[in-house]
């Protein structure tokens, strides 16, 4: 039910904030009515769970992660615009695994979603603790490599102690 509920919450300021309709009531109940429609189906799939909707990490991933996250985001972004604008690409593509230290699956599947998001790099195959990531060159990957990642989603996870 805590995860129905987050998940409701969640969709309605979502689409407040995207819809910016605040006056006309006709809309609201509208957007209402397909939020609370979208978690009726969702529950009815039996899709609706800790993955879903990670009630469990309250607030913490909006307040300390996301924004980190947004600046390697950028960081990444010019460093891809710099090898692919240069005269000379500086290409050395590699296929590396990354051990991570999480231990849900949430943890793992939240690693390898932020690597995959910040470019140059793609989490191509997670097996067990192991992250196969394709980057465009080492130095892109170093950042994935050094575990910066890895430690924060730790920290934000707080289950347990990252082995």
């Amino acid at each position: 039910m805590k995860y129905t509920f987050t998940l409701t919450l969640l969709l309605i300021v979502n689409w407040l904030f995207w819809s910016g309709h605040f006056d006309n009531i006709f809309l609201l109940s509208l957007g209402f009515l397909s939020c609370v429609f979208s978690v009726w189906l969702s529950r009815r799939m039996n899709i609706v769970d800790e993955e879903g909707a990670p009630a469990q990490l309250g607030i913490r991933p909006f307040v300390y992660y996301a924004p980190w996250l947004a600046r390697e985001i950028v960081v990444s972004n010019i460093e891809v615009a710099k090898i692919v604008l240069s005269p000379v690409l500086k290409l050395r593509r590699n296929l590396i695994t990354i051990r991570s230290s999480q231990q849900s699956e949430l943890g793992r599947v939240m690693l390898a979603n932020s690597i995959t998001l910040t470019p140059g790099t793609v989490s191509v195959d997670m097996k067990g603790r192991d992250i196969h990531v394709h980057a465009l060159n080492l130095e892109g990957a170093e950042d994935d490599l050094s575990g910066e990642m890895d430690i924060r989603i730790c920290k934000l996870e707080k289950t347990r102690k990252c082995s």
